[in-house]
């Protein structure tokens, strides 16, 4: 499990106060109309505020009344608005902190002394560099930025960028000698000529992309708006009748009781829960260590049809790993175990961990006793691309199968079949071969595979079984990409993937209706997964990815996706669930109050007002404050969810029906009662 974030808690000061800042500005109109029940509540709020300043400045008989409705319908608003806050609140996705991060690194830019070969350096911003700037990166130096180089050759790890699982090799002239930014140097060292200007960067155009992706609204998100937005037409034409039908019959009915009885039987219910659905979907991922920063984007997975999948680091580790050491002329396995193991006692790299853990491990080959005093080691260069010791006499050597071969003095053909097969094969597999050499002697051949972590397939099995279709997107060739995909499961994938590729794959799949997940480690993933309905972004990736991602799954597990999409689908059925509960509401709403309204005028009525309410006024007053309490009572419900069954939509309907549809119709009639007894008993009006 990882340490290195914590969530914040929903009830943290630090988020509640800047949320109850963002609470009043949302009161924005602009802002409010995207909701339509709540931004028409706002609408009845200030029309009521308007007739109780005159009223306080006339001194008006309604002057309580007015202002206690007004004051409820502010707290309804305020409070949704307040819930929506603290929801936004949790993340913070935004291009600009790639940009924070980007400010962070530092640069080792070269000082012009004169004297050949001096390598003094001050160190800068990576942002205050410009075209024509000379930088050195040594070991575990991040580049500064994009640029060509001009001396050195070194081998530098492209895998958080490109996607590529093989470090490559880096030198000045040719093909190779091109750098990008945020890559890392792994061997050597190297001298960069800068030849982009701030803001043109490889990293500036993710941010572009980044900035440039749009996440579309989900079926259910348009559904549930055009359900609501039809209600609220509904009951306000249903309103405006009822003034039309006082006038008539010489009901005496002020536009502050209309008003508040437009606010209680339209939808606010469910239109002031939505964003505390999303706070429940986000504090659930929690308890699966996964960190969302939009309870929408929570939604969306209910509703996934789609998965990406970055191969590198999401898929598998992200490191080449010995997976088998294959002998050849005659040495055993375990001869090649023993010297494969001295030559990689001193190699720090992943690899050569790796190697040494295999032969520990499957071969049961320990280091020698004299090995530390009596070894001379050789680092990996990028010049030779070999490594090994020097112990003893012995002279031992591993590294890419050409290097080899020429440590050995032989040609391919000359190294016999049973070695070229084998390192054909490995290839094939898409893996990496790792030729092992003693003086002129070909011990044999380690194979290098970028490891698939550990129970995937079964994980990706399931999610078929849900109705989701996996791909696997990577930047490796084809044949790789093949392997990887076949080992790992996955229903399809796409190899050599470009950043701009894997955003066209995205937006051709949601322009025919699907709703994609993404999940990635890579600054080459962020466009895609900032396109993506729901981004999953790998802790262990790049900030970028983060930054980009609505999700972060701090145990960097692709098939958390699992958990993520039971949890969508139970936000999914608690808000259908509150939704029911929400109409059936409104509906004995209006059955409860309209009898006691008209019942001076149509004493026929007296047969359909059973709760008795004290008084027109009263029951307008219980009405609008049950209309305010039910939201905050309904609460609890929305944040811990109705169980996520894996049920028919026939039988879901049903029981919502009759679990929230039934108390949903009682609730308001045994409410209004008791809150119309209360302020009849208070003299509050």
């Amino acid at each position: 499990m990882s340490t290195t974030a914590k969530p914040i808690s929903i009830f943290s000061p630090s988020l509640l106060i800047p949320a109850l800042r963002d609470a009043v500005l949302k009161l924005d109109p602009r802002q409010l109309v995207r909701n339509p029940v709540i931004f028409a509540t706002e609408v009845v709020a200030i029309i009521v505020s308007i007739i109780f300043v005159q009223d306080l400045i006339g001194g008006g008989a309604g002057l309580a009344f007015s202002g206690q409705i007004a004051l409820w319908l502010w707290f309804t608003v305020v409070f949704a608005t307040f819930a929506e806050a603290v929801a936004e609140g949790r993340g913070k996705a935004q291009a600009e902190s790639l940009r924070r991060t980007k400010t962070d690194l530092v640069a080792k830019r070269l000082l012009s002394t004169g004297r050949p070969g001096d390598r003094a350096f001050e160190a800068v911003p990576a942002t205050a560099l410009q075209v024509g700037d000379i930088v050195i990166a040594e070991v575990n130096d991040i580049i500064p930025g994009d640029g060509e180089v001009i001396e050195g050759v070194a081998s530098v790890n492209e895998s958080a960028i490109t996607g590529e699982s093989a470090p490559v090799i880096r030198e000045a002239g040719g093909d190779r000698s091109a750098v990008t930014g945020g890559t890392q140097v792994i061997s050597d060292w190297l001298k960069i000529r800068i030849t982009t200007r701030p803001g043109e960067s490889f990293v500036d155009r993710m941010i572009g992309l980044i900035e440039g992706a749009k996440r579309q609204k989900t079926p259910n998100e348009i559904a549930l708006s055009i359900l609501l937005s039809g209600l609220t037409l509904i009951f306000m034409v249903a309103v405006v009748t009822l003034y039309g039908l006082a006038g008539y019959s010489g009901t005496d009915l002020s536009v502050v009781v209309l008003a508040a009885l437009l606010v209680t039987l339209i939808p606010t219910t469910i239109g002031g829960l939505l964003s505390a659905i999303g706070i429940a979907g986000m504090d659930r991922l929690i308890r699966f260590n996964v960190i969302a920063t939009s309870g929408r984007a929570v939604e969306a997975a209910g509703d996934v049809d789609t998965l990406l999948l970055d191969k590198t680091g999401t898929i598998t580790f992200g490191n080449r790993m010995a997976s088998e050491f294959i002998p050849v002329g005659g040495v055993s396995e375990k001869a090649l175990a023993e010297a494969v193991l001295l030559a990689s006692l001193a190699d720090e790299t992943a690899e050569g961990r790796s190697i040494v853990a295999l032969a520990r491990s499957d071969y049961h080959v320990n280091e020698p006793a004299h090995a530390a005093s009596a070894t001379s080691f050789i680092p990996f260069s990028a010049q030779t691309r070999l490594s090994g010791v020097d112990v003893e006499g012995r002279r031992i050597r591993k590294g890419a199968v050409d290097a080899v071969l020429r440590f050995v003095g032989l040609e391919k053909a000359q190294a016999g079949s049973v070695f070229n097969q084998a390192v054909e094969a490995i290839a094939r597999s898409g893996g990496t071969p790792l030729a092992v050499a003693e003086a002129d002697r070909l011990l044999g051949v380690v194979h290098l595979k970028d490891v698939v972590k550990p129970g995937i397939k079964e994980r990706f099995a399931a999610l078929r079984a849900m109705g989701i279709r996996t791909v696997m997107v990577t930047g490796d060739n084809p044949i790789t990409a093949a392997a990887i995909a076949s080992e790992a499961g996955v229903d399809d994938f796409l190899a050599e993937a470009t950043p701009e590729q894997k955003l066209d794959f995205i937006r051709r799949e949601q322009t025919g209706g699907r709703l994609i997940a993404m999940c990635g480690d890579g600054t080459n993933d962020a466009p895609a997964l900032a396109q993506a309905d729901v981004g999953v972004a790998m802790q262990s990736g790049t900030q970028a990815a983060r930054e980009a991602g609505n999700m972060v799954d701090l145990d960097s597990s692709p098939t958390k996706l699992i958990e993520i999409v039971e949890i969508g689908k139970q936000i999914l059925m608690t808000r259908g669930a509150l939704t029911t509960f929400s109409i059936a509401n409104d509906v004995a709403k209006y059955f409860a109050i309209i009898p006691a309204l008209f019942v001076a005028t149509y004493p026929g009525l007296a047969a359909l007002n059973i709760m008795k309410l004290g008084s027109p006024q009263s029951a307008i007053l219980a009405a609008v404050i049950f209309n305010a309490l039910v939201i905050v009572a309904l609460i609890p419900l929305a944040l811990r969810g109705v169980r996520y069954r894996p049920v028919g939509a026939a039988a879901l309907l049903s029981r919502n029906l009759l679990v929230y549809g039934l108390g949903g119709l009682l609730a308001p009639f045994v409410g209004i009662k008791l809150i119309d007894m209360a302020v009849t008993a208070l003299g509050i009006i």
